[in-house]
């Protein structure tokens, strides 16, 4: 229940006491954001037996018939409606509403966090609403500006180039040296501005020298390849010829990838 509260009433939404690192001007647009959400937004529901005068209404979320008596949940400030306790969940996230504490918005309900992004902008990495003028955005998410850095080194990356790995921003440098596929070819490390071509696991540049037939040396980006062993053929005469004790390759029609790396 702590860790469900923590997630869907995060306190540093309406509290500035945990958000030591604001300047005056956001703090005091934090309070006055916080004061409106709770004086036009939140509320708490009510666990109750449907009353006789909404016997046959149907639950707001799922549409299904509530009868006298059955169990129940209503929310104040949006009428005469009421939920099935399992239904009474945020309209975005689906989680079951802790305490039946609830914001709501255009006659849905949401869970704290996910009302507060309805109008304000979330740091990924420190989970604060952002105030600020500026962020930066990368990959659907914002980030304080101070905050856009390395996942690994922390070098701040505002204005710098950078790779998402793993939806986290990660400076070139580090890319290149921790996670950074090697070329089956030449055993260079594929960079970040490098386009990669992949088949069964495996990495190549995708440039004419590395990404070729292993036998006649014919480029195989946009062709049909064969493979056996972990080499790439142009066709099945030179596969037999790199190796004619065998008679058949381990993937005669394989399709490949050629594109930058997914996390470039």
């Amino acid at each position: 229940r702590a860790r469900a509260l923590l997630q869907q009433l995060p306190p540093q939404d309406c509290d500035e006491r945990y958000c030591p690192d604001l300047a005056e001007e956001e703090r005091r647009q934090l309070r006055a954001f916080s004061a409106r959400r709770r004086r036009e937004a939140l509320g708490q529901g009510l666990a109750c037996p449907v009353p006789g005068p909404c016997h046959g209404c149907p639950c707001k979320k799922c549409g299904r018939r509530l009868n006298k008596g059955d169990p129940g949940i209503s929310a104040s400030r949006l009428g005469n409606q009421f939920w099935h306790p399992s239904c009474f969940s945020c309209h975005f996230c689906q989680q079951p509403l802790v305490d039946l504490i609830y914001f709501q918005q255009d006659g849905r309900i949401y869970c704290g966090r996910h009302h507060a992004e309805l109008f304000r902008p979330r740091c990924a990495s420190c989970d604060q609403l952002i105030f600020m003028e500026e962020c930066i955005e990368a990959e659907g998410r914002r980030w304080h500006l101070e905050h856009f850095c390395c996942l690994e080194c922390d070098v701040p990356l505002h204005g710098q180039r950078y790779v998402m790995r793993s939806g986290r921003p990660c400076c070139r440098g580090c890319f290149e040296t921790l996670f950074a596929e090697p070329c089956q070819a030449c055993g260079d490390p594929i960079g970040a501005d490098s386009e990669e071509a992949t088949h069964q696991g495996l990495h190549w540049h995708a440039r004419a020298a590395c990404f070729c037939c292993s036998l006649c040396r014919k480029p195989l980006r946009g062709q049909p390849l064969t493979s056996r062993r972990g080499r790439l053929f142009c066709s099945e005469t030179c596969s037999l010829g790199r190796d004619a004790s065998s008679t058949a390759s381990d993937s005669s029609d394989s399709a490949f990838a050629s594109a930058p790396s997914p996390d470039s």
